[in-house]
């Protein structure tokens, strides 16, 4: 089997990337539920789906991992200077970043 077509390819990839949308409107949902209705598991279960398809959905539009871990931690780093409300009331930005620095790379 040879491989597709440039048209197949971009066929495919505009498909991809209208159901990533799908599943990350859909992955909000069922997060918002598992919320109401409680349970660590499902919670967790559904916030690192809607994570995933944030990372795979980027590469689908043409970004690296490395390139949204970036952007992350700007958003993070601003957030914390611009004093977002989770950041003056609990410190969570500040505990956010703190992580991701000192996770391996």
């Amino acid at each position: 089997m040879g491989k597709p077509s440039p048209e197949v390819d971009i066929a495919r990839n505009i498909k991809t990337v209208e159901w990533l949308k799908a599943e990350l409107v859909s992955g909000v949902g069922i997060l918002l539920k598992n919320i109401f209705r409680g349970g660590e598991e499902a919670v967790l279960d559904a916030l690192s789906g809607v994570v995933v398809t944030c990372y795979v959905l980027a590469r689908r539009l043409g970004l690296s991992f490395a390139k949204v871990d970036a952007r992350v931690e700007a958003k993070i780093r601003l957030n914390i200077t611009d004093g977002h409300e989770t950041e003056k009331w609990y410190g969570d930005l500040s505990s956010l970043l703190r992580y991701m620095e000192d996770r391996p790379r």
